[in-house]
């Protein structure tokens, strides 16, 4: 299902050297394209046929148009035939939006036997896009280039990618995070400067004391609790002792007094922090897996950099196999012949990796000084996916991407909460000591939906760092590229 809101806008140079006819004929051809990319199942959002562009004031008016249009996620260039790129100087300095190159053309086979001098001027893409390239990189722009026939399942696949990257970005510009509570004493890497925050990533974090929260918490009846346990019950494995226990009736009221604090303030993320508990019975557990299972971004600890990234990746995630949630690396497997790494939280495990149904579950958490609290218990599904950590290094931010593999987990008995197995690429020798050298924090956005490129193409919207752990992962290059890294951002801003 498409999300008709949103829309990528497809652009297409020519000038007005090639005549009327090869223009209207350009105009058909782009018509043609951009409606068989808007079809395709691969691409999850509308795409809208714009005017060919042959003068620069058409350039720098839909680029304009483009940065004021909230619908506008990005735009698709392509230049069926030459379009000189000096036109192109004033628009793309003052677009905003992501951009894609696709570098195409109409027909996909040289007709042989058929090709004249009209052929060859009317597609002239080889030539065109190599044109609109230079002048991209000229200007420094952060861009994603796609080259193949636009009837490849493969080129789709890749522009589809890219869009749900672009979603992401446009998640950025209206996304609050509510911080219940500063952040955990005394720990560095879920700190960071939010203002900074905002002027890369466009999202904006507000703090709140806990009494904020108790407020809305003691505002909910006896009837919204009993509606909602019995929606627990139809949801998850729970038995009626559990149903009845007043530490689900608790965690039903802050569940409630949460979602409604959260929807009155347009938050679409949230913190909450272990040691600031004030005037609550129970560490919210049960309600912040239920909110992440309805979208909603989470951290633990008051790590709003974590929280404001689980809500921009299910929104990337949108409609795709597999679920996306809050995640920490918390103990090892060290078994020279089957190392592992078990992913955890005390209770914040987002239910939409989930391999079946959840079981409702109250046990003793043995932090926080609480009551026992309520939470979903499960195991993952088994196969491919990634952690995603961004943390701040001073003068940038930097999106950390570990890839895996999540395998069948023995039984734990004695560990009642939601957990994943998983043996990252290439081994968990290299993958952990990249992510150390890194500076990858314990939280991260854990995905089995969205893939590497995914989180490469949303790093570059956003000028963000991006380093990657996967099967390739080869520790000495690794740290040249992080040292290399460091040299680009230095640099870079004084270019």
């Amino acid at each position: 299902m498409k999300k008709e809101s949103i829309e990528l806008w497809f652009i297409t140079g020519s000038q007005h050297l090639y005549g009327e006819e090869t223009l209207k004929q350009v105009a058909a051809d782009s018509k043609a394209i951009a409606a068989a990319l808007d079809k395709s199942e691969l691409i999850p959002v509308k795409v809208v046929f714009k005017p060919v562009l042959t003068t620069a004031d058409a350039i720098t008016a839909i680029c304009r148009e483009a940065n004021n249009t909230p619908a506008c996620a990005g735009m698709i260039a392509w230049m069926h035939t030459f379009s000189p790129a000096k036109m192109w100087i004033s628009g793309l300095k003052r677009l905003t939006k992501p951009l894609l190159h696709f570098h195409t053309q109409f027909n996909r086979d040289i007709p042989w036997n058929e090709i004249d001098m009209d052929f060859m001027n009317l597609n002239q893409s080889a030539h065109g896009d190599r044109e609109f390239g230079y002048i991209c990189s000229r200007l420094r722009m952060e861009r994603k280039v796609v080259v193949g026939h636009w009837q490849d399942k493969e080129v789709l696949r890749s522009i589809g990618v890219w869009s749900r990257a672009a979603m992401g970005v446009q998640e950025g510009l209206n996304l609050r995070v509510a911080r219940f509570g500063d952040n955990m004493r005394d720990v560095a890497v879920t700190e960071g400067n939010k203002v900074s925050a905002q002027i890369s990533l466009d999202y904006e974090v507000q703090g709140y004391g806990i009494g904020d929260l108790v407020d809305a918490i003691n505002k909910v009846t006896d009837k919204q609790i009993s509606t909602l346990i019995k929606e627990y019950g139809d949801d998850y494995k729970a038995p009626a002792k559990v149903l009845a226990s007043p530490a689900v009736k608790e965690a039903a009221r802050i569940e409630i007094g949460m979602r409604a604090f959260l929807e009155d303030g347009g938050f679409k993320a949230f913190t909450t922090n272990f040691q600031d508990l004030h005037g609550l019975v129970q560490l919210p557990g049960l309600a912040v897996q239920r909110l992440m299972a309805d979208g909603y971004g989470f951290g633990a600890e008051g790590d709003w950099k974590t929280a404001a990234l689980v809500r921009i990746m299910k929104v990337m995630a949108e409609g795709l196999k597999g679920g996306t949630s809050f995640m920490e690396d918390y103990t090892y497997h060290l078994d020279p012949k089957n190392m592992a790494i078990l992913g955890a939280h005390m209770l914040e495990v987002c239910p939409s990796i989930a391999s079946g149904r959840p079981a409702l579950e109250v046990h003793p958490l043995g932090i926080g000084g609480k009551d026992d609290p309520a939470r979903l218990v499960f195991r993952t599904g088994l196969g491919e996916a990634l952690a995603a950590s961004m943390v701040e290094m001073g003068d940038r931010f930097r999106l950390i991407v570990s890839t895996m593999k999540v395998v069948e987990c023995p039984a734990m008995p004695k560990l009642p909460v939601a957990s994943v197995l998983w043996k990252p690429y290439p081994d968990l020798k290299t993958a952990a000591t990249a992510w150390i050298y890194a500076g990858g924090a314990h939280h991260t956005s854990f995905s089995q939906a969205l893939t590497a490129e995914h989180m490469a193409d949303f790093a570059e919207m956003t000028g963000t760092e991006y380093v990657l752990i996967d099967g390739n992962c080869e520790i000495g290059q690794f740290r040249k590229e992080l040292r290399w890294n460091d040299l680009y951002y230095t640099l870079n801003k004084g270019l």
